[in-house]
């Protein structure tokens, strides 16, 4: 399996028990279809550098997962249908030293 980091920006007007259902929704998809949540980072609300989607503030989320490549495909389906996460970005970490590829 390879490792995967998928970076979320929430809305800011989404309430706390709101944020944690989200989030538990797609922990649940990656242990569903066979991923490991390694990390999840709660950043917090900040600012955005320019206007998204007429916001200019979003609560930042970082996932850091172990997955077969498949997973994210199913993923980023389940967050682009996600009401309350308007961008994500996922990308795929290097290697670590000692893994075969």
């Amino acid at each position: 399996m390879r490792q995967f980091e998928t970076l979320l920006l929430l809305s800011p007007e989404l309430s706390a028990d709101s944020r944690e259902a989200i989030l538990a929704a797609l922990v649940a998809v990656l242990e569903r279809e066979g991923g490991k949540l390694v990390e999840m980072d709660q950043w917090g609300m900040r600012d955005l550098a320019y206007p998204v989607h007429k916001l200019m503030r979003g609560f930042y989320v970082r996932l850091v997962y172990d997955a077969p490549p498949k997973l994210v495909a199913e993923l980023e389906r389940n967050i682009r249908i996600t009401d309350g996460i308007f961008k994500f970005l996922t990308v795929k970490l290097a290697e670590r030293a000692g893994e075969d590829a």
